[in-house]
């Protein structure tokens, strides 16, 4: 992009030969410039020519320099890198200096060089790479060595370093920023101390990458400039060369100044995405389902699978609460909020939080389910929730079950025999009406049986060969059937891959099965039993 401060006439045109920005020595060149202006109607054949082969890519396998005859006198033009459709050009006469065409050379290498690392860096959201990245390019293109200073907690630092051909070292260290003159200031995001106002001696040894120099005597030079972000900094970069080498310019102080402000930009941009990624993490992990597995002698399994694909939660939900006493009852629930993705799975995990908080209710299934109704109803904002709500116990062989539906498709019943039954309990479901009702099933498992809880997300389902027929009931049961004398976590995986199939690629409701399960064996407790994680 032209800069009034360039010494040169400079000119970018974006990509249909349109003048985008210039500077006033432009002017001096091309007489009729003007922002807006198209390339064709105040330059020469020849620079239009070129500009129209170096957006098309064809500049890239030929030089960057083009020439020709402006106002009866030769011109030079030296293309920069093409950054989002537009080309900046340099225009040099033949009275310019001796150096301006290494000059711009120079400048045009710089700019490449920008664009590279804005490209590597914004092509991962991963803090630490950003961070190798950013030193290495420096290492290579601005110094010997180059170090990467983040933002600490006052004690200690993450410190990137590397040479210009050596690995990337990462590690969190100790370290005090008053060691190095214009290292405390650089992380507050004041402005960089002036090379040579910093002593190459006073380079502490955790500043120096490994196979640098023997110690600090043989550093020649050092530039720290801050790293600035979206309004707070990100660290500091530190250059480093060797005594033999020549010292930073002042030319090269201040692109060092602008290379580690895209780099700040980018690190800044990468780390709110980890801060945000973690938020989300520490937020999803109350709202994912538990590992269910045996609990105090009784089987329980569970399967779920969103909506939206990709997705890990959505409003359907099921908990587990082991009983808190020996003999006592394990408390089992699967739910439906109305609604879907991430805010049906929201309400999903405040029901959960309510459950929990009323579990010494849990004796009285129709108190629990009451008090959890007063509780939807007085939130301005909870849809209508339907669920069944079980509680457990061994008794010897058996399990006994009770069971309470609160508008919920009743649950059922795989004897080991192959027959498949229905609980017989119904109730209102819970958020709409300040008046409800419930009617609780008794039901007895016997050693192989399974008690089946699930969400109309597998009734409901549509597919088959038609691809919008709905799986329905009568097929569940069918499934259920062929399940016979299996163990809850077989039961739970057919009938979810058995679902599936069914509704192929299609669309489909979240689905959530939940088995209650009497095992074949006699075993209360064992030492692997597995405790839902809480």
């Amino acid at each position: 992009m032209a800069q009034h401060g360039d010494p040169y006439p400079v000119v970018t045109v974006d990509a249909v030969g349109i003048v985008v920005c210039h500077n006033d020595q432009a002017g001096g060149v091309l007489a009729r410039i003007a922002v807006g202006a198209e390339l064709a109607g105040i330059a020469p054949t020849w620079l239009v020519e070129a500009h129209l082969r170096h957006v098309s890519g064809a500049g890239e396998r030929s030089s960057a320099w083009a020439a020709g005859q402006i106002g009866g006198r030769r011109v030079k033009a030296l293309a920069g890198p093409v950054v989002d459709g537009e080309v900046t050009w340099w225009l040099v006469g033949d009275s310019a200096p001796a150096g301006a065409a290494q000059e711009l050379a120079r400048e045009r290498a710089r700019a490449g060089l920008l664009q590279e690392l804005t490209s590597d860096l914004l092509a991962s959201m991963n803090v630490e790479r950003c961070t190798a990245v950013t030193v290495q390019r420096a290492a290579r293109n601005l110094a010997d060595a180059a170090v990467i200073v983040g933002t600490g907690d006052g004690r200690s630092f993450p410190v990137t370093r590397c040479t210009a051909h050596g690995p990337v070292e990462q590690e969190r260290i100790a370290l005090n920023p008053g060691q190095l003159p214009g290292l405390a200031e650089a992380l507050l995001g004041l402005p960089a101390v002036s090379s040579r106002w910093i002593d190459p001696q006073q380079v502490p040894s955790w500043a120096m990458p490994d196979g640098f120099v023997d110690d600090a005597a043989d550093v020649g030079s050092v530039v720290v400039v801050p790293l600035p972000g979206h309004g707070v900094p990100v660290g500091c970069l530190i250059l480093l060369r060797r005594r033999q080498q020549a010292t930073f310019t002042p030319g090269e102080e201040s692109f060092a100044r602008l290379f580690a402000a895209r780099a700040g930009a980018a690190l800044s941009i990468a780390r709110s995405h980890a801060l945000q990624a973690h938020i989300t993490e520490v937020l999803m992990h109350d709202l994912l389902p538990p590992d269910l597995g045996r609990v105090d002698g009784i089987c329980f399994s569970a399967r779920y699978r969103a909506s939206v694909a990709g997705e890990r939660v959505g409003g359907d939900f099921y908990d587990l609460y082991p009983a808190a006493t020996p003999g006592g009852e394990t408390v089992a629930v699967l739910g439906d909020v109305c609604g879907k993705g991430l805010e049906a799975a929201v309400t999903a995990g405040k029901m959960r939080v309510a459950l929990q908080a009323l579990l010494p209710f849990a004796a009285d299934h129709t108190r629990l389910l009451t008090l959890l109704n007063g509780v939807l109803l007085s939130s301005d904002r909870s849809p209508f929730v339907t669920l069944v709500l079980a509680t457990a116990v061994r008794e010897e062989a058996r399990v006994r079950l009770r069971v309470s539906s609160a508008g919920h498709p009743a649950p059922l019943i795989v004897r080991a025999t192959g027959q498949v039954e229905e609980a017989r309990t119904a109730g209102t479901l819970i958020g709409v009406f300040a008046d409800i009702e419930f009617k609780t099933a008794e039901v007895a498992l016997q050693p192989g049986d399974v008690c089946l809880l699930f969400s109309d997300g597998i009734t409901e389902a549509r597919g088959g060969p038609l691809g919008n027929v709905m799986f329905g009931e009568d097929r569940l049961r069918t499934v259920l059937a062929q399940c016979a004398g299996m163990p809850a976590e077989v039961v739970t995986e057919r009938v979810q891959m058995i679902v599936a199939q069914w509704v192929g690629e299609g669309r489909h409701d979240d689905m959530a099965v939940l088995a209650i399960g009497a095992p074949h064996d006699n075993r209360l407790t064992t030492v692997n039993e597995s405790t839902p994680r809480r």
